[in-house]
């Protein structure tokens, strides 16, 4: 694995080390550990603590859990209950334990600890375990303790001290159980093998090549994948699939002849307890020539992914499971036999549960063919009427992947009505890392306030459960799933900044609950870490001006009271306020003389806000009681139409577009005082990028501006310049 850098720069091989710098390492790198347990994950910790207590003057000294373990990893596997030690990380099964470990073990296991999981605060635990992937963490008698049940929860244990630095070795700490609420917390990779001739390696990437892929072929040195999987373990990852799911030629072949290059990506990802997915062709059995058809009723058909499938377990026996997108903008699904979403599902689902594994479904199908004139048509409904009559048919190894929205990832949209409509299937949330709409990580747009609020939206109203209790519930939600914002650009995402976007998304599929401001401080403090000279509180206090409300900036500036969409057809970047609006692709402000919006009432339009449950059927149906944010998604409206602030519509239209580049501005200006507290080449990166963003978001205001201002003929209140 590339060995990290200095905090802050690339490293000698031109890594950026991201939230995993050195200088994180040197609490624990710096104080002697015990480690109790075997297999590899625990070995993985091992030579996490080791590599920092070489550099920092610390020891380990590791206990396996049993005599075939500890020399194979340099390790001890003498009985030891002694010490001193600092630092205690221990298998609950790898006994004897140290005293202080054992004390702190039984306590755990005859109370009630606080709890981020999806557990109750303070529930009783006597007969519960720390959880698959859990652990406790605390502080006692001058000995920081955390214990597991299982290694892969003793590896995020580890980078949970990480992330405490100091801290976790100051005052004592009550026990405190932490584990995922989501079992499955994913990322999408949308790599091609082979190079597109339009997307190009990576579709929707912004942040160089893929990690995996280059020119057709597997990359020969992975060792960048491994670096990867460390840091997607270090912020609670623990799924990659590692293919676009707009599968092509070259991709299909990766079932078969081609299984081996996705074996190689799985071995450098396994040590950190990441999964390994696959994009699948749902006529791969066709286009393969393996059958006459892919008919997902066909006998010779379901042989034939039964075959394939244990193949593809006998080379990664930890696969985690398909992905696909079918009848979706061409890609070939079940419709074209006369069957249904559920009859595709259940065919792949039936190959993999005799393994585990499991199969994405993408609920993202639309008629990407229609007439703009046909106002009845409604990309919005799509998703729902397609899926919600399949309820309680898809088995139980089947995950709907639901977008967060019922559109396609804009700044601003009503939670997709699909999650709240399939109580029988398990369903997973879909969120974009990756910045198409929001940005293209030439902007700053800290996502995680935008992922916070569909987390937190509860369908039935305030009594009933939210988002993040459906997708996550233990083992009938089927988790969140990310598209990546990573590739192969020394900062990872291109914007060094989109760093905390990937952090949020990990931390947030741990734990929904937890604040993005919250998030983004631990993501400063990793990133950033103090250091002799440097202000890090002016450094974070800047950080935090700059990035809280970033993705509140980037909607002022584009996208006005819920309209989306109006951007440049193809590659998604800048400002085109008519550039889909006759297109077949959909229409999405109906913008005219008098008025803009779409009408998605169930009395006059296209009744679309029947798709959710009361209470927010009725609110979103209401004019008058609909949120402003979301007004022209729902209705059409007159411009002079009056806002519950007081403003009307076209002039909120001008004011937000003005006020979205003036903040901009002023975080150009805040960055550019932070010259010296960061790395001389990451300060120069984003000062460049600062300037990209704001002529982006001057570009945004005039034409959004003047567009309206033609169609409306209402002049500024305050006589701005508007071209």
């Amino acid at each position: 694995m590339t060995p990290p850098g200095p905090p802050g720069s690339p490293d000698p091989y031109g890594v950026h080390p991201a939230w995993l710098p050195d200088e994180a390492f040197r609490p624990i790198g710096s104080r002697r550990t015990l480690l109790r347990g075997g297999g590899p994950l625990a070995g993985t910790v091992h030579e996490e603590v080791a590599r920092a207590c070489a550099r920092y003057g610390g020891s380990v000294r590791r206990q396996a859990a049993g005599p075939d373990d500890g020399a194979a990893t340099g390790g001890d596997d003498r009985v030891e209950t002694g010490g001193p030690y600092d630092l205690v990380l221990a298998l609950t099964a790898a006994g004897p334990l140290p005293a202080v470990a054992e004390a702190v073990l039984a306590g755990f296991r005859r109370g009630s600890v606080p709890d981020d999981g999806p557990a109750a605060e303070g529930r009783s635990i006597e007969d519960e375990g720390i959880g698959e992937e859990g652990y406790v963490v605390a502080r006692r008698d001058g000995v920081t303790v955390v214990l597991a049940d299982s290694a892969a929860g003793l590896l995020y244990g580890l980078f949970h001290v990480v992330r405490l630095g100091e801290e976790a070795f100051g005052a004592e700490r009550p026990a405190e159980r932490h584990r995922p609420a989501a079992r499955l917390r994913m990322l999408d990779h949308w790599d091609n093998v082979a190079v597109h001739p339009v997307m190009g390696q990576v579709e929707r990437g912004y942040a160089g090549g893929s990690i995996f892929w280059r020119d057709g072929a597997p990359r020969d040195d992975l060792t960048r994948v491994a670096a990867y999987g460390r840091l997607l373990a270090a912020c609670g990852v623990n799924a990659v699939a590692v293919n676009n799911v707009n599968v092509h030629a070259a991709e299909t072949r990766l079932l078969t002849d081609r299984l081996g290059d996705v074996a190689a990506i799985a071995d450098r990802l396994r040590p950190y307890g990441v999964r390994v997915h696959l994009s699948v062709n749902f006529a791969a059995p066709l286009a393969l020539g393996g059958t006459a058809t892919a008919d997902p009723l066909d006998e010779d058909v379901r042989a034939w992914w039964a075959a394939v499938t244990t193949r593809v377990y006998e080379a990664i026996p930890d696969f985690g499971g398909y992905v696909v997108k079918a009848d979706s903008e061409g890609q070939p699904g079940p419709h074209a036999y006369g069957r249904d979403h559920a009859d595709g599902a259940n065919l792949l689902a039936g190959a993999l549960a005799p393994f585990g594994g499991v199969v994405h479904w993408r609920a993202f199908v639309y008629n990407h063919r229609q007439d703009w004139r046909d106002r009845s048509t409604d990309r919005a409904r799509a998703a729902y009427d397609h899926f919600a009559p399949l309820d309680g048919r898809f088995r139980d190894n089947v995950i709907l992947q639901v977008k967060h929205g019922p559109i396609d990832f804009q700044v601003r949209e009503p939670v997709s009505p699909v999650i709240a409509a399939m109580p029988r299937t398990r369903v997973a949330l879909e969120l974009q890392v990756t910045q198409e709409y929001t940005g293209q990580q030439r902007h700053v747009c800290y996502l995680a306030p935008m992922w916070s609020e569909v987390l937190g939206f509860r369908p039935w109203g305030p009594a009933g459960p939210g988002v993040a209790d459906i997708v996550a519930g233990g083992v009938a939600g089927g988790g969140l799933v990310g598209v990546s914002n990573a590739g192969d650009d020394p900062y990872w995402t291109g914007h060094p900044l989109a760093q905390a976007n990937l952090y949020a998304f990990g931390r947030l599929a741990w734990a929904p609950s937890s604040d993005p401001a919250a998030i983004l401080d631990e993501w400063i403090g990793l990133t950033f870490p103090p250091a002799a000279g440097r202000d890090h509180r002016r450094l974070r206090e800047a950080l935090h001006e700059i990035m809280d409300d970033s993705c509140g900036t980037y909607e002022r500036y584009t996208a006005p009271l819920g309209v989306g969409f109006m951007v440049r057809p193809g590659h998604h970047y800048g400002p085109d306020v008519d550039g889909y609006e006759y297109t077949p692709w959909g229409t999405y402000h109906f913008a005219d003389r008098d008025g803009v919006g779409v009408d998605r009432t169930r009395a006059t339009g296209t009744g679309f806000t029947g798709q959710y449950p009361p209470p927010w059927s009725e609110v979103y149906e209401s004019l008058t009681r609909c949120p402003d944010e979301l007004l022209l998604f729902f209705h059409h409206v007159p411009y002079g139409h009056v806002l519950h602030d007081g403003s009307t519509v076209i002039q909120h239209i001008y004011d937000t577009h003005f006020a979205g580049v003036e903040e901009v501005e002023r975080a150009r200006l805040r960055w550019a005082e932070l010259a010296g507290l960061v790395p001389a080449a990451l300060h120069a990166r984003v000062r460049e990028l600062f300037a990209e963003q704001l002529r982006c978001a001057e570009e945004w205001r005039d034409q959004v501006n003047a567009y309206f201002l033609r169609k409306s003929g209402a002049p500024d209140a305050q006589g701005r310049h508007i071209p």
